[in-house]
């Protein structure tokens, strides 16, 4: 039995039952790191729940992951003083430089609470403002 399956079994012995799904799906994720398509099949299975209803959970919440996470988070704010002052051309750039390499998980968030300092990139927790598209750039590669 792999490690994945070991992993699933235990939280779902933990969390039986349909109503239980989402925690069990956060924990798996906790300890995976996201939620991979055969976790999501062994979940089906073991709670005897159609796999569409397990995915259209995983799908529905923001908080869950179906990709593998990069080494290093990466969020741009998109809140409104972030979004006026250019957060979107900020991401635009970071997904041109970073984007498909594996290092780099890329998200979009509402607001970081940082507004006076947008736009703002947060990095592994750690917010960066004042920026422009080249700026980001630079702090991203400053975290690799």
């Amino acid at each position: 039995m792999s490690d994945m399956n070991q992993v699933v079994d235990r939280i779902i012995a933990r969390h039986p039952g349909e109503k239980n799904l989402i925690p069990a799906l956060q924990e798996i994720q906790g300890e995976l790191g996201y939620l991979p398509e055969l976790a999501l099949e062994a979940v089906a299975q073991r709670l005897k729940i159609p796999l569409s209803r397990v995915y259209g959970v995983a799908t529905f919440y923001a908080q869950f992951r179906l990709t593998k996470p990069g080494e290093h988070l990466v969020q741009v704010c998109r809140g409104t003083a972030c979004h006026v002052r250019g957060s979107q051309v900020i991401q635009e750039a970071l997904a041109r430089e970073f984007g498909g390499d594996g290092r780099v998980s890329l998200e979009e968030v509402r607001c970081v609470g940082c507004c006076s300092l947008a736009p703002v990139v947060v990095v592994d927790g750690r917010p960066f403002g004042r920026l422009d598209p080249q700026k980001a750039v630079s702090v991203v590669r400053g975290a690799l």
